[in-house]
């Protein structure tokens, strides 16, 4: 298995997880600039010019969210994930589609429309502050988001806080539960080491 990856993007998930299960992969850092993503060999495996990209065999992918799926169904021997058809799953998957496509998407829009009007900024802003609300109020019951078991969802989670940190807006202050949380995921050896601050 080989991840095609830009430190700091959402290729750290995949990436993340393969170590947190102890599986092998090729981590390939490749150059981003934009001659690199506009080049016809890279969208050719990754149409929308982004990473990560993985491959494993014949098989080539091009979203986060969708490779921590694959990587737990054909690797995963029923860890980091409850069991099919369980209440636990179902919140397992509730919470991987939310810290995508409802934590983070304010913050894309903001970013895509930051030259425009002040209103969508501030309407994105207060989403966002929204969303990292739903997370905070959801850490009262254990160390992650389904309790006192680490699973896949807190590594979808996990980057999308640390994002968040990055950009200013998760703070103690505002958000202790949270913060607390994500310095819980930052802790963990195969997190350091998807980020490149523990060598392999």
């Amino acid at each position: 298995m080989r991840i095609y990856h830009v430190p700091g993007t959402r290729s750290v998930r995949p990436i993340w997880l393969c170590y947190e299960l102890g599986l092998e992969v090729d981590v390939v850092q490749i150059d981003f600039a934009q001659t690199f993503r506009d080049a016809p060999a890279w969208r050719a495996i990754s149409p929308a010019g982004k990473v990560p990209v993985l491959t494993d065999g014949d098989l080539t992918m091009f979203e986060s969210g969708a490779m921590v799926d694959y990587i737990l169904d054909a690797y995963g021997q029923g860890r980091l994930r409850p069991p099919a058809g369980s209440p636990a799953r179902a919140l397992h998957q509730q919470w991987c589609w939310f810290s995508e496509a409802t934590l983070l998407r304010p913050v894309g829009l903001n970013r895509l429309l930051r030259h425009g009007s002040d209103d969508i900024a501030t309407d994105a802003a207060h989403k966002t502050r929204e969303c990292i609300a739903v997370v905070e109020g959801a850490l009262g019951g254990g160390d992650f988001l389904l309790g006192d078991a680490f699973t896949a969802a807190d590594v979808m989670m996990g980057y999308a806080l640390a994002l968040l940190e990055n950009l200013r807006v998760l703070s103690p202050a505002d958000y202790p539960r949270a913060c607390a949380y994500l310095d819980r995921l930052k802790a963990r050896e195969a997190f350091q080491r998807a980020m490149g601050v523990v060598a392999r």
